[in-house]
């Protein structure tokens, strides 16, 4: 199994969202934007998961070509973000970051489904490398931020440039996986029925709401703590908290998952997400608290990722599971996360730092309804 080259591509990929996530936000108020246009802007990036990810995962299902089709978003993504350097309107850098991330947000989940076919019978193995991706989270996030202070922020750009260079070399570098049955293209009709199933569709709703409670977190955290004093060194270092702590679960997350449920795993990440999104609206000043609440960036990213891309493998049968896991970026950092970001945005002005409130009530509805309707044991995807 090509560990070194599979671990590769998700420390770049998530090096780029290390550098979005807390800069680009940052990057945008630089150049005079109001709250409510980051928070349309910085919603363009889930936008397109809506789309992108059903459109690349059908055609990888039914042509096979999956490693092609991951290299030519890599590719593609790049292009169209090297625009960016002669925009300077809302306009045209909506227009680019729609652009490149129509692209870029196809690649992970056909990524994902290439690494675990490499995988195989071992797919408990695939917190390990994905903890590579946590890993270049934090190396962007540390380093990032220090260089902001040091320099301008106006550097960003640049950086996230270069990294998405970085991620499509890093596909040219991955071996093909076990090839897609000839029963693929015929496989087409066959994703209806799975998401007729009532606790198929809740595991999408509880998606979807988990992505909507981190909207103000992804938007605006940054701005709420530069605004409280703090440094984007200091930034990053809480962002960087929260995922090593992410990456511990990560190394760990093959044994509990030999110890407990999906289900079990589920229902307390949620309950996490809940009193961490609480501790935020609460206590945003005290660093104390902060560091707290970052570390349950474990649960409420780490464990809810593993369980979902597990449960992804088990509603959806083979043939399927391009598009299984493109539902499941589409829904949740798609749309969920669209609707977080503009919503955060529309709020931001009038509520602040009790947006997170809000988000802390999205997370409660959703460990109610997982709670009702997730039952995995009771579900087994015909043609398995």
């Amino acid at each position: 199994m090509p560990y070194i080259r599979l671990s590769g591509f998700y420390l770049f990929y998530f090096a780029l969202l290390g550098t979005l996530l807390p800069y680009w936000s940052l990057y945008l108020q630089s150049l005079g934007f109001s709250a409510v246009t980051i928070g349309w802007l910085m919603g363009i990036l889930h936008v397109s998961r809506v789309l992108a990810p059903n459109l690349w995962g059908w055609l990888a299902d039914i042509t096979g070509r999956r490693l092609r089709i991951i290299r030519l978003g890599a590719l593609a993504s790049w292009l169209c973000f090297a625009l960016i350097f002669w925009q300077q309107g809302a306009v045209g850098i909506a227009l680019v970051m729609a652009a490149f991330s129509f692209f870029w947000n196809a690649v992970l989940p056909q990524f994902e489904v290439v690494t675990l076919g490499h995988l195989g019978e071992n797919r408990r193995q695939y917190s390990r490398i994905r903890l590579w991706g946590s890993v270049g989270f934090i190396l962007a996030v540390v380093l990032v931020g220090p260089l902001l202070d040091m320099m301008s922020v106006a550097l960003v750009p640049f950086v996230v440039f270069i990294i998405m260079i970085l991620i499509w070399l890093s596909t040219l570098l991955i071996p093909a996986g076990p090839l897609v049955s000839a029963e693929a293209a015929a496989s087409v009709e066959r994703l209806a029925p799975v998401l007729k199933q009532p606790q198929v569709l809740v595991f999408f709703l509880v998606c979807f709401l988990v992505q909507l409670g981190h909207g103000p977190y992804y938007t605006f955290y940054s701005v709420l703590l530069e605004g409280l004093g703090y440094s984007r060194g200091e930034i990053g270092l809480l962002w960087a908290l929260g995922v090593v702590a992410e990456v511990l679960l990560f190394a760990v997350m093959p044994r509990l998952l030999g110890r407990f449920s999906l289900r079990i795993i589920l229902l307390i990440s949620l309950v996490l997400c809940v009193v961490r999104w609480g501790l935020t609206a609460g206590m945003p000043e005290q660093l104390g608290w902060m560091l707290l609440a970052q570390t349950l960036h474990a649960a409420t990213f780490g464990s809810l990722h593993a369980v979902g891309i597990a449960l992804v493998q088990h509603y959806f049968t083979p043939n399927t599971q391009g598009r299984g896991q493109a539902l499941f970026s589409s829904l949740g950092f798609g749309a969920g996360g669209a609707l977080g970001a503009v919503a955060a945005g529309q709020l931001w002005s009038s509520m602040g730092v009790m947006t997170f409130a809000l988000a802390s009530l999205v997370s409660v509805l959703a460990f109610v309804l997982a709670l009702i309707w997730i039952y995995p044991q009771r579900y087994r995807p015909s043609g398995c």
